[in-house]
């Protein structure tokens, strides 16, 4: 049997050691192929360039790997990719990550990573996105891999025909402390923002976006948060459709 066809981006930039860890993984398993930004791309959710044309470079990053980077933003990549590179052959699966830091909560709207998974489950594929709680560029991806392994081999090998979005979570501790995978909600919380003004040599003011991260269910065990509070990888099924489906009767009064 030929191996299946793996895509892989990220919103860290091409050389970002996350995306190194799952190329690792990802080709003992497949053939694989990277488009990836040219450089960091994190919070730009789901942004696609039209005012600038775009490059596409082949580079020499990964062994034995097909690598492409890309001048625009994550969603750009998996278009690209689906545009120019994939127009003759079918991908089995797009991986996203390893991501830099947690995509947990409110936060899948404005991650890059998520959105490159997002992508390539809207062109009907099942699509997976990675990330790590730990911000760190040297980050430790031991016990990542271990479990992406895991999760990309057990989807592969499912029967499901319909598109499949996940958001993976990992735990930064190490590979005997996490206690398994835990399939769980998205939990509910916000960004308090706050803006540290600065005077430019000018004279002009400028601002820097600063806040910090409310979860609103503390109490809850069933989310993404607590999973990986509690040394879980959480496995978060997510979706592209934005509807309020529970909405859709009780709205009779605006007609």
């Amino acid at each position: 049997m030929s191996k299946p066809l793996i895509f892989i981006s990220n919103d860290d930039g091409i050389t970002a050691k996350g995306l190194r860890a799952l190329v690792d993984v990802a080709k003992t398993i497949g053939e694989v192929v990277v488009v990836a930004p040219d450089k960091p791309q994190s919070g730009k959710g789901h942004a696609v360039t039209i005012k600038y044309p775009l490059r596409l470079t082949k580079v020499d990053v990964f062994e034995n790997v097909e690598s492409w980077m890309c001048t625009g933003t994550p969603a750009d990549c998996v278009k690209m990719a689906k545009d120019i590179l994939f127009k003759d052959r079918n991908v089995d699966l797009v991986l996203s990550g390893i991501n830099h830091g947690a995509n947990t909560s409110i936060n899948i709207l404005y991650s890059g990573t998520m959105s490159a998974a997002m992508e390539g489950a809207i062109e009907g594929k099942k699509s997976i996105g990675f990330s790590l709680d730990d911000f760190s560029s040297e980050a430790d991806f031991t016990a990542s891999k271990h479990y992406i392994e895991k999760i990309i081999r057990r989807v592969l090998d499912s029967d499901r025909d319909q598109p499949l979005l996940l958001n993976v979570n990992i735990p930064s501790i190490q590979l005997e402390e996490i206690k398994g995978i835990k399939i769980c909600r998205q939990s509910r919380g916000k960004w308090t923002e706050e803006f540290s003004k600065s005077i430019d040599p000018r004279g002009v003011p400028y601002y820097w976006l600063t806040g910090r991260f409310e979860n609103l269910e503390k109490d809850a065990t069933d989310t993404d948060l607590w999973a990986i509070a509690n040394g879980y990888v959480s496995v978060v099924p997510s979706n592209f459709d934005l509807t309020k489906h529970s909405q859709l009767d009780d709205l009779d009064f605006i007609i």
